[in-house]
């Protein structure tokens, strides 16, 4: 299952804003590996693309079909070159680093801190508190 003919040309026109010529590129078709059981490691479906200018380097496994990896390689090998260039950090990385931010621990300052805030809040939620009856 190839890519339709509206994102090849999608991205065949970001390439040539890029500057990205077929002729640059090296592409090889390397054995895939890791899980998808014995088909995946006898079909050479794993893209390898070279940009010979700007020496980056792709490998692509996403897909079994190596029509959509090539697709994919080109597309990644976009997103680099637009990174490298504009000095912009694409969606994906900024995603990635949202998510280590989100996982990393909490300095011990921090921590106190956010103990003293609920101690706080506490304290107020028990003085919103109607007054007991206790008098019997």
């Amino acid at each position: 299952m190839a890519p339709s003919k509206e994102k090849e040309d999608a991205l065949s026109a970001r390439m040539e804003r890029l500057g990205i010529r077929e002729s640059d590129l090296i592409e090889k078709f390397i054995l895939g590996s890791g899980s998808g059981g014995q088909k995946i490691n006898k079909t050479s479906s794993c893209v390898y693309l070279k940009h010979i200018p700007t020496s980056i380097e792709i490998k692509c496994q996403q897909e079994r079909s190596r029509e959509l990896n090539r697709y994919y390689a080109r597309q990644e090998l976009c997103d680099k070159l637009e990174e490298r260039l504009f000095q912009e950090k694409s969606k994906r990385q900024q995603e990635f680093e949202k998510i280590r931010r989100q996982k990393r621990r909490r300095s011990r300052r921090q921590k106190e801190k956010m103990l003293a805030d609920k101690r706080h809040s506490a304290v107020k939620k028990n003085l919103r508190r109607p007054p007991s009856d206790n008098s019997h």
